[in-house]
């Protein structure tokens, strides 16, 4: 057995986390799955809430079901913010998706601040967040200034600074780039953006689940972000928003639905929002969503992000290793940041032949990764249920196709 089999065996027998592998539906087809930052696997624990939400609820409970469904937002929002999210109680709840959050979350920072005209983003941001700045811009005749930033490493002061000014309202910026995996410092984005008086509004879905999140700490104002990659809420699960308690009270939430009315049941005919957070819910929650959210999310919480975060670091480290010694001979380069503590959850490599790789990857090795323009090839390990053999493995196959 050769020094880096060895390693691996040694990884996997000392892996903490490695019986969570067990809470998760086992594949039955064979594919080595390292695409967990697009969508997370099933675990039982998310099955299971879902037939317990229609055969036990739906089914015997009916309407009364309601009675309890309608406080499925919020508290699966302070688990969120306690346990992933570093965020006190009262300032996060789970609705919607993260595009129409972020539409909420970006309008009501500028309500708060209605005399500055300036949006500033990443131009390397994922395409949503850009699009709805776009729109925000484009509607109420605003500014958006784009930060031309570097795609494969954090997004710095020194980049970030020269497009902020007195007219700058709201600053959107992922913690994590889609990506490069490029991990931001949020602290200091934080402290730039309110250096000239602005507010920062964060989007977290490439971090949550992934990496620890210190909202109130780093002073964010708002943050977005998705359930179905790192905490595995499956296909569409609900967003969540982040809204610093202090600026609840003050805000105007853009839209005003049936359930986040203050008196929900008296049919007013004037609209009233409910004090605190609920006054960022809309309309009807998804329920059965929200269950299997319930579920999902309690088998992150066992683990621990601490102990996730731990392995990510590990698996991806052992990924750059690997491909320094495989791919980088053959012509890839590494499209993420070395440094751990300048990285999120995945690793990306570069290639001209990325497209036509990560199809191979799949049809002649069962290994199932993710293409992003332009040119790369993702590889996500999801600490609960991928083996550092998976990650091993999924680099030598690609290392494979490249020397045909």
């Amino acid at each position: 057995m050769s020094e880096l089999s060895q390693q691996i065996d040694r990884l996997d027998q000392e892996d903490v986390l490695a019986e969570f592998c067990a809470r998760f539906v086992p594949d039955v087809l064979g594919v080595n799955y390292l695409d967990g930052n697009s969508l997370g696997r099933l675990s039982h624990d998310a099955r299971a809430a879902i037939v317990s939400t229609i055969d036990d609820e739906w089914g015997n409970e009916l309407i009364r079901g309601w009675e309890h469904w309608t406080e499925l937002s919020s508290q699966l929002g302070e688990t969120l913010g306690s346990q992933l999210l570093g965020a006190a109680p009262g300032q996060v709840v789970v609705s919607d998706s993260t595009s129409v959050n972020l539409y909420k979350a970006i309008l009501s920072a500028l309500s708060l601040l209605p005399d500055r005209k300036v949006l500033v983003a990443d131009i390397n941001d994922f395409p949503t967040d850009r699009f709805i700045l776009e729109g925000i811009a484009a509607s109420n005749g605003l500014e958006l200034r784009l930060i031309a930033s570097s795609m494969n490493e954090p997004v710095g002061p020194d980049e970030f600074a020269p497009y902020l000014d007195d007219d700058v309202a709201v600053v959107v910026m992922s913690q994590v780039n889609y990506r490069s995996g490029a991990l931001n410092d949020l602290a200091r984005l934080a402290y730039v953006t309110h250096s000239v008086g602005a507010l920062l509004v964060a989007d977290l879905s490439h971090s949550v689940g992934a990496v620890p999140i210190a909202l109130d700490a780093d002073d964010v104002d708002f943050a977005v972000g998705c359930t179905y990659k790192y905490v595995n809420g499956g296909p569409g699960s609900p967003a969540f928003l982040y809204a610093r308690e202090r600026l609840q009270s003050e805000l105007t939430q853009p839209i005003w639905g049936w359930f986040s009315a203050a008196d929900q049941f008296q049919m007013g005919l004037r609209y009233e929002p409910v004090p605190g957070i609920g006054r960022f819910l809309v309309g009807t929650p998804p329920v059965l969503q929200l269950a299997a959210l319930k579920g999902a999310l309690g088998v992150v919480c066992d683990a621990g992000i601490e102990r996730i975060r731990q392995k990510s670091v590990i698996q991806t480290e052992l990924a750059i290793e690997l491909f320094d010694a495989h791919l980088a001979p053959q012509g890839f380069r590494l499209a993420s940041p070395r440094d751990p503590a300048k990285r999120g959850g995945h690793v990306t490599f570069e290639h001209s032949e990325a497209l036509s790789f990560s199809s191979s990857l799949f049809s002649d090795h069962r290994v199932l990764v993710d293409y992003r323009v332009p040119n790369r090839i993702r590889f996500a390990p999801s600490p609960l249920y991928t083996s550092f053999a998976q990650v091993y493995e999924g680099v030598m196959a690609l290392s494979k196709l490249a020397a045909r």
